[in-house]
């Protein structure tokens, strides 16, 4: 079984910045995309950013410009560095990974347990 460990939540003012981190435990032998979504109370989840392992990004259009994705390749850890910190980023923020445990099983998506980001005003 493969375990998504988020870490960096937390309660900041508007303006403010935290980085959370994402990194994975169990056997596997490959990860492909990596990525950060977040789910708001009475919202649906929606993708704040991805990044492939080749480095290539993308952003919501809401985040482009504040956020930062990024990812060690060597320890397959993805970060986000969220700056510039609205109240509407306010959201439980999940990390997701399409992981190929062995090489007779498909590419699977695990996603962490979430962490909360409060933005205050």
């Amino acid at each position: 079984q493969v375990q998504l460990v988020e870490s960096g939540g937390g309660l900041v003012q508007a303006g403010g910045s935290l980085r959370l981190s994402c990194t994975p435990s169990g056997s596997f032998i490959s990860i492909n995309n990596m990525g950060w979504y977040r789910q708001a109370p009475g919202k649906q989840r929606d993708v704040v950013a991805t990044i492939t392992s080749g480095g290539s990004t993308n952003y919501a259009d809401s985040v482009k410009g504040r956020f930062t994705i990024s990812r060690d390749n060597a320890k397959n850890t993805v970060s986000l560095q969220a700056n510039s910190l609205k109240p509407e980023d306010t959201a439980v923020y999940y990390c997701a990974a399409d992981v190929r445990r062995t090489t007779f099983v498909p590419v699977y998506r695990y996603w962490g347990q979430g962490t909360q980001v409060t933005v205050s005003s």
